[in-house]
């Protein structure tokens, strides 16, 4: 719950306004009008105080006539304030014996009038702690010189960061919020952490989300906001290149994979093609840089270039590509025939899906379609280096190698909340044989897809443990049109299987060397001494 000073008014400067109560012509230090104090709201009301010595109640009714208060009574009137800090003032509220009170204060012969003396209903006993909720705190009749000029208690910078800050708080997976209070996180921030400009804005943002410790979770500016829309439509401005996760199986320099070039893009015209490792970018190595990185580095606006360091087997190149406006399509496909005596010879419809844009599923559909027409009597489906994208594409692909089953539970931190299962309407090749080809570079939708195909019995996996992202983003626009990346879910297979930073395990393993594109693995099916060969990939 949160528990605010105020809420913001329609006026420009949100915050409350000590007027002057009384003037006191007989003091001399209230000759001329004085200067008030304009006192900012806190956005936390609660203070707690210990208190050692029993209390009385002041309750503060009316003023029935002017009263004059020394230098030492003002004093003893005010909480110890912190009057000059920025944003919150900072105070400590105090007590004291109600006979010192009484006697500093001069109030015995006023206590009727200035204060009415009320006796707690319970005495507070030694030690404990008092909770006193601070509603509006009004100085009665107290002249303060400021030589500092007022200023707003929220400008435009601040308003943004809570935001993006009640974003999170309504919406991310993990309500303990990597163990931090994440009230207090937001009053310290809105204490300390600069934000006079909108890139101080964007750097606190981006430290808050930091102290999840959630890699997925992660701040987004406009254009890259603009950008990771358009990819996930199926098409962008960058040089049309899917990578996937750093591969070091053979020894060779780490780097960033890569899952296939689009056809006549940047890329595949300079001769990049799948399994091409890029060592750097820009002249930045990607030994250690991160998938979300090198793809915000590899896109850019129209007509900019990038700069390229790319090992293709034992060459190395340096290109230096344009980009433009690529369309993406996620799926290849290709009839692999393999020869056999007789009536038995198979012919397998082999599927590459390379990642879940808004094209997918009806891609997918397309290639079925295709590869029918041929008469293929088994399928597979590559997965491999496929490092997700978009949920419910995940789902649709599912429903259309499903007849019936549950595809995915969706769990948060109480346990399920939603269950995604399909009854077969939307089913179009139920039937026919089908592996499903996995490694470490399968992610999130991937992992989801390839999940409810092993728990419902409908395919056998091949491969090596997929990556392991358990876990669910939604997308979140900011009202500058920034954005953030939200991990919202955590989800389960249909055997309730967690498998977050485990993965999917296969069925059967196999070999590096197992080829990784349509036309190689149409080759090492046609060759009965491949390794192709030596499994058995429509066992079931």
């Amino acid at each position: 719950m949160e528990v605010l000073a105020s809420s913001a008014t329609a006026s420009s400067c949100p915050h409350f306004v000590i007027s002057n109560l009384y003037k006191n012509p007989n003091s001399a230090s209230m000759a001329t009008t004085p200067q008030v104090l304009q006192w900012k709201y806190a956005s936390v009301r609660i203070v707690e105080a210990r208190a050692k010595v029993p209390l009385m109640c002041l309750k503060i009714t009316s003023l029935k006539r002017p009263i004059t208060y020394g230098n030492t009574d003002r004093a003893l009137l005010l909480p110890i304030c912190r009057l000059n800090q920025s944003f919150f003032s900072q105070c400590s509220l105090f007590s004291v014996r109600y006979s010192q009170l009484k006697k500093k204060l001069r109030l015995k012969k006023y206590a009727g009038s200035l204060h009415k003396v009320i006796s707690c209903s319970q005495k507070i006993g030694r030690h404990a702690f008092v909770r006193f909720v601070v509603g509006l705190m009004v100085v009665m009749s107290v002249s303060v010189s400021v030589s500092e000029s007022p200023s707003c208690a929220l400008t435009e910078e601040n308003l943004l960061f809570l935001e993006a800050w009640r974003m999170i708080d309504r919406a991310y997976v993990d309500k303990s919020f990597n163990g931090q209070s994440w009230f207090r996180y937001r009053e310290n921030a809105l204490r300390n952490e600069p934000m006079n400009t909108r890139e101080e804005t964007y750097m606190a943002i981006k430290k808050m989300l930091a102290t999840l410790e959630d890699p997925f979770t992660r701040f987004l500016e406009p254009e890259k906001l603009k950008s990771l829309r358009s990819g996930t439509q199926g098409a962008l401005t960058g040089i049309g290149l899917s990578i996937g996760y750093p591969t070091k199986f053979d020894g060779s320099p780490a780097g960033l994979v890569v899952i296939s070039a689009s056809p006549r893009g940047p890329a595949n015209r300079a001769g990049i093609l799948s399994g091409d490792v890029i060592l750097a970018i820009d002249d930045t190595s990607t030994e250690t840089m991160g998938i979300y990185d090198a793809a915000e580095r590899l896109q850019g606006s129209e007509g900019s270039s990038v700069k390229l360091t790319v090992r293709s087997g034992p060459e190395i190149k340096h290109l230096d590509l344009m980009r433009e406006k690529v369309s993406l399509n996620p799926v290849t496909s290709r009839l692999c025939a393999v020869p056999a005596s007789g009536e038995d010879s198979l012919r397998i419809g082999y599927i590459k899906l390379t990642s879940f844009n808004q094209n997918a599923s009806g891609a997918v559909k397309e290639a079925i379609n295709t590869l029918r027409s041929s008469n293929v009597n088994a399928f597979v489906l590559d997965l491999r280096d496929n490092s997700g994208g978009l949920f419910p594409e995940g789902i649709e692909i599912a429903k259309i190698w499903l007849d019936k089953g549950v595809i995915v539970y969706i769990c948060d931190s109480r346990g399920v909340r939603d269950i995604y299962d399909t009854d077969g309407s939307k089913a179009v090749a139920s039937s026919e044989p089908l592996a499903v080809l996995v490694n470490k570079g399968t992610a999130s939708a991937s992992e989801i897809l390839a999940g409810a195909l092993k728990d419902n019995k409908r395919a056998v996996l091949f491969g090596e443990p997929t990556f392991g992202k358990g876990k669910i983003q939604s997308v979140f626009e900011l009202s500058d049109g920034s954005g953030l990346v939200v991990t919202v879910a955590r989800y389960e297979t249909p055997a309730h299987t967690d498998i977050d930073k485990v993965g999917v395990v296969p069925d059967h393993s196999l070999p590096t060397s197992f080829p990784k594109d349509e036309e190689a693995f149409c080759n090492c099916l046609q060759d009965p001494a491949s390794a192709c060969n030596k499994f058995e990939l429509f066992a079931r």
